[in-house]
């Protein structure tokens, strides 16, 4: 941060090149992951990753839940499939995106849960109930966004200790 001072007529006055944080200062990048934040992101990335593979699982047994209630008439009347081959074919997408969280891609797997969760909210909406579940559904894609703007810095983070560790060993 540069700081410079300039006398004007008897005032004195501060002049810096330093944004302060602030909600509206959107366009400043973080640069480096802050450690304490390592707990929220393993604690998004396992939630979102095991909880879509779980509910994937389910859709084949229906313990959780009576997943065909929450599918909307809209879309039985567009898939040409019975509510159980859909229900089946949403739990392996959803399984499938549940290991992408886990793997070394979480920010693409969880932008895809996230797109997925606005997609089962339209359906929900379409039902003419369930909105509280669609609200809930809206609130965890949140989470999912979180997770792969989390993961984009980390990545960023640990590319950088990366290089100036590789630096490091070059120059002794």
């Amino acid at each position: 941060m540069r700081v410079a001072r300039a006398n004007v007529g008897c005032t004195k006055i501060l002049v810096t090149n330093h944004v302060p944080a602030t909600l509206f200062a959107w366009r400043q990048k973080m640069s480096e992951f802050d450690r304490r934040l390592n707990g929220a992101w393993w604690a998004l990335r396992i939630g979102l990753g095991v909880g879509p593979i779980v509910a994937g699982i389910d859709k084949y047994s229906n313990i959780l839940a009576d997943w065909s209630m929450y599918l909307s008439p809209l879309a039985t009347k567009i898939i040409p499939l019975s509510a159980a081959t859909i229900m089946h074919v949403i739990g392996v997408v959803e399984i499938i995106a549940g290991i992408i969280v886990l793997s070394r891609w979480t920010k693409l797997g969880s932008y895809i849960v996230m797109l997925w969760l606005l997609g089962i909210a339209v359906n929900l909406l379409t039902t003419g109930m369930f909105y509280d579940l669609a609200v809930r559904d809206v609130e965890i894609a949140i989470g999912a966004f979180t997770l792969s703007q989390l993961t984009a810095v980390r990545e960023q983070a640990l590319a950088h200790d990366g290089k100036a560790s590789s630096h490091h060993v070059l120059a002794v």
